[in-house]
């Protein structure tokens, strides 16, 4: 009876333990791609990419109830990669923190996140995009935070389904336009993050909601901060430009007719004259009405000469402070934005505009634009135009401004020894300031600037300083003493691109084939930043090797962005360092006008750059080689020519299929026709297609090299 007993026991507890280890399948199948797709990291012990058990065995960051997994917090971690796709097959997950981490690598926030969420912590990582629409469908998510990320675009009306959130932080991205009418809905937040964004538009829709905590500061944000808001315990609303004075009183009703008293009540009061209190002979009541008519009729005319002029300089001032990039609202262009650059965003690329001061010059003795200048393009007077006296005062301009003196100081007095670039527009210098920050300074030759003036430089320097994008370098600053005009940009230790295609020496690594389409795919970003998202778009007419900067983690920064429109197309035309350097369009060697397409020309060159390991013009090899473009494109689309034509210093360390997308992605690029180029999102696209399907075949290739080329000797080079 005893043994049966024991034996009874013993089949209970291992039951019990069976069932309480026995976790959800579809939780295990989610944390098994999720732990594949941040690349399989020694820091989260107990995990695998195949089958285990993650309640039984005590997964790093799991936390269970019964055999479902509830709470994923991975912070601090370290962590890359992105976050998978299967997280929505985890029915009860409640919590999702991954904060602190470098995931992402510039894709976007995946859909497909668990509806079931209460609490999702994506912050101070690297995804890039809009906030997907799933978060919307969250009814019992009571915190959000998305903070410190590289989130861009327009946020879609999508926030009226979630009554339980109390806590949401956007702050340090790249959002932009108004605040969403569905905020408003929001009944249960208290604390709001919106601090260092591009918001745009009144805060008006925050009015009524119960915030204990706002912070919306360095947006762009104008109109009145309402009076129901002041009252919060923590407010901060610094750097946006909010209107001054008080707020319009609401709009009057219609005028009453002449002689009527406007609110008959208020005839009954005193009726003495000023002079001694005798009553006038129409009776008190009819002067009260007469005297309240006219006042009522007089606040009306001053109330719309006031509103009519308010909104004179209000147009004015728009015109003044007026982003020139802004995003496109259409659905379309926003799912394009929300597909980014895998591992080509780093950690400590963007700076955000608490980093850097807001300068308002104040000058005497500007001249007025000249008034025949009206008939002028806008292409080619963005950059030349003259700013009035009034105008430039108010300049809202987010670099530092720098004098001479500082930068001879930090240059060596521009020493050639502190030289490290030089192009048509003027010399580029190291600089490195006694607190120990190193930037570059670009010296622009007077001849560069024909017909500027000290404003027109100025407001070239606020077109610039507007332009915000992990993959474009970044101005920090300006200098416009004594003639001199000089900008002072971010400084990557890394060179130029052309550098290290070109000038590698035994010491020096060359790149693998996961850098190139890294830079690749973050050039093509910067380009689709430029032609797409700004508005007005702008053509860079100089994308070249040199002009891709590299910083420490071969991300690539476009330099040089905004400042085509100081040397005309003709010049362009005429100049021999560009057009016969190989990176000029055709149509452009006719016409001297650059376009878009002839930016995306010049882009499919450089990818053959990284392709070949070639310079696109050199006059050292036989004729037939010498261009580039004329000697690849007739190789392309041939398997065993393409591996030929593949940089030697890659060894053979590539995958075969990237290499052939790759290359016909270069050919849609290079083709002779501009009407047949891709858009330059479309490049983007495809080349992130690319380097997703180099992802979800990882584990493949990496056991089975018959995806390769013949040269690899087991070793797999990973996108």
């Amino acid at each position: 009876m005893l043994r049966a007993l024991a034996i009874l026991a013993c089949i209970w507890i291992w039951t019990s333990i069976s069932v309480n280890g026995d976790t959800d399948a579809d939780d295990v199948s989610a944390l098994n791609v999720f732990y594949s797709s941040v690349n399989s990291p020694s820091q989260l012990t107990g995990w695998t990419e195949n089958g285990g058990d993650p309640c039984g065995q005590s997964w790093k960051g799991i936390l269970c109830s019964d055999s479902s997994v509830t709470e994923l917090k991975l912070s601090g971690l370290g962590l890359n990669g992105n976050l998978g796709y299967q997280l929505d097959k985890m029915k009860s997950l409640v919590e999702l923190d991954v904060s602190n981490n470098n995931l992402g690598g510039g894709n976007p926030i995946p859909y497909n996140l668990p509806l079931s969420l209460q609490r999702l912590n994506l912050g101070q990582n690297q995804f890039n995009g809009g906030i997907p629409y799933s978060i919307s469908q969250m009814p019992s998510l009571t915190q959000l935070n998305l903070a410190h990320n590289q989130l861009q675009g327009v946020l879609s009306d999508m926030f009226g389904q979630l009554p339980d959130l109390e806590t949401m932080d956007l702050s340090f991205n790249f959002i932009t336009g108004d605040i969403p009418e569905s905020f408003g809905s929001l009944s249960s937040l208290t604390t709001l993050y919106l601090q260092d964004n591009q918001f745009t538009g009144p805060i008006d829709v925050l009015s009524n909601l119960p915030l204990n905590d706002l912070n919306v500061a360095n947006n762009r944000f104008t109109g009145w901060i309402p009076n129901q808001l002041k009252g919060i315990n923590n407010l901060q609303t610094g750097g946006n430009s909010w209107s001054t004075g008080p707020a319009p009183p609401p709009p009057p009703h219609t005028s009453p007719p002449a002689g009527v008293p406007s609110n008959p009540g208020q005839g009954s009061g005193s009726n003495d004259s000023p002079t001694g209190g005798k009553r006038s002979g129409i009776g008190g009541g009819g002067i009260a009405g007469i005297i309240i008519s006219i006042l009522v009729v007089g606040a009306i005319i001053a109330f719309f000469l006031l509103k009519r002029r308010r909104r004179k300089f209000s147009r004015e001032d728009h015109l003044e402070q007026d982003q020139p990039f802004t995003s496109f609202a259409s659905n379309g262009i926003n799912d394009l934005k929300s597909v980014h650059i895998a591992s080509a965003v780093g950690p400590t690329m963007y700076k955000p505009t608490t980093d850097s001061t807001t300068f308002q010059p104040s000058f005497t003795g500007l001249r007025p634009p000249p008034t025949d200048r009206q008939n002028q393009s806008y292409e080619d007077d963005v950059f030349s135009q003259r700013i009035p006296l009034r105008k430039v005062k108010s300049l809202p301009i987010n670099a530092t401004i720098y004098s001479v003196a500082d930068l001879q100081v930090a240059t060596g007095s521009f020493s050639v020894d502190n030289l490290i670039g030089e192009g048509s527009l003027g010399r580029v210098y190291r600089a490195q300031f006694t607190d120990g920050k190193v930037l570059a300074v670009k010296k622009i030759n007077s001849s560069s600037l024909p017909h500027q003036s000290t404003e027109g430089f100025i407001g070239l320097v606020s077109t610039i300083s507007k332009l915000h994008h992990p993959n474009i370098s970044e101005l920090a600053g300006y200098c416009f003493e004594h003639g001199q005009h000089l900008l002072v940009y971010e400084f990557h230790k890394n060179g130029s691109l052309k550098d290290l295609l070109h000038l590698t020496d035994e010491d020096s690594n060359p790149l693998n084939w996961n850098d190139r389409v890294k830079i690749a795919l973050g050039s093509a970003r910067a380009l689709e930043y430029l032609h797409e998202i700004c508005s007005p778009s702008v053509v860079h007419k100089r994308f070249n090797s040199a002009n891709i900067l590299m910083d420490a983690e071969f991300n690539p920064h476009l330099s040089d962005c905004g400042l085509s429109g100081l040397i005309p197309d003709a010049v362009f035309q005429d100049s021999d360092s560009y057009q016969s350097s190989g990176y000029s369009a055709p149509e452009v060697a006719m016409s001297g006008q650059y376009t878009m397409k002839s930016d995306v020309f010049s882009f499919g060159v450089v990818m053959l750059e990284l392709l070949t390991g070639r310079k696109p013009f050199d006059s050292s090899r036989p004729r037939s080689e010498q261009y580039l473009v004329r000697w690849a494109i007739p190789q392309l689309h041939d398997i065993d020519a393409l591996d030929r034509m593949v940089d030697p210093q890659l060894e053979g360390l590539y995958p075969a299929k990237s290499l052939s997308r790759f290359a016909d992605v270069v050919a849609l690029c290079i083709q002779p026709e501009p009407e047949f180029r891709p858009p330059i999102s479309e490049v983007v696209e495809a080349l992130v297609r690319l380097v997703q399907r180099a992802k979800m075949n990882r584990r493949v290739l990496a056991g089975d090299s018959q995806g390769l080329s013949s040269r690899t000797d087991n070793k797999v080079a990973q996108v």
